[in-house]
């Protein structure tokens, strides 16, 4: 528990999957209660998969609110990945049940919300709430994948999530994008 926590009504923030080929980006915030017993918060990718699907069910029963912002690929390709993480951080404030006294966001952007928010770089592995927001959108975001790669099967969403790898990569030479592929982000850009 921080000394920031153990004060007002915190609200983390924090995103995931700014860096994909493909799919959403997905946000969170969470408001844990001040006295919260969540044991094993870190940063979403410094957990297994296995733990951070134990780790969403238990900040789930705990928290008193959770938030989510998905902002697809369209609109990602309209607006670009940076303000899109912002449009998404900010929908997932507004997603929240409570008022927070304070929101605290990963990173060094502000977002559009009528709360009072201080950054913090590093904040996903030094604030409980923003660890819990960062495990709750990698859990809510690898689900989308997994849905989408039953729905395009050709490119490994299950394993890659969207990510640049090889398979996906060797995919793209092969089958065409589709449409959750991000087309303004290499190597798709200026080649569909």
């Amino acid at each position: 528990m921080s000394n920031i926590e153990s004060k007002r009504l915190i609200c983390g923030v924090d995103e995931v999957g700014r860096g994909t080929l493909a799919g959403p980006v997905v946000a969170s915030a969470v408001i844990l209660n001040s006295g919260h017993n969540i044991k094993g918060l870190k940063d979403s990718k410094k957990l297994t998969s296995r733990v951070r699907m134990e780790l969403s069910e238990v900040i789930k029963k705990n928290a008193l609110s959770i938030g989510i912002g998905i902002v697809d690929a369209h609109i990602i390709d309209k607006i670009n990945i940076r303000q899109a993480t912002l449009m998404a951080m900010s929908k997932s404030v507004r997603d929240i049940s409570l008022k927070p006294d304070l929101v605290l966001i990963d990173g060094v952007d502000t977002i559009n919300t009528p709360y009072p928010q201080r950054n913090i770089i590093g904040g996903d592995s030094k604030e409980d709430s923003i660890m819990a927001a960062s495990i709750i959108a990698k859990v809510e975001r690898d689900k989308l994948m997994y849905i989408y790669a039953k729905k395009y099967p050709d490119f490994g969403f299950e394993q890659n999530k969207g990510y640049g790898t090889k398979f996906h990569l060797n995919a793209l030479k092969i089958k065409h994008p589709t449409p959750i592929h991000r087309m303004t982000f290499k190597p798709l850009k200026n080649k569909y």
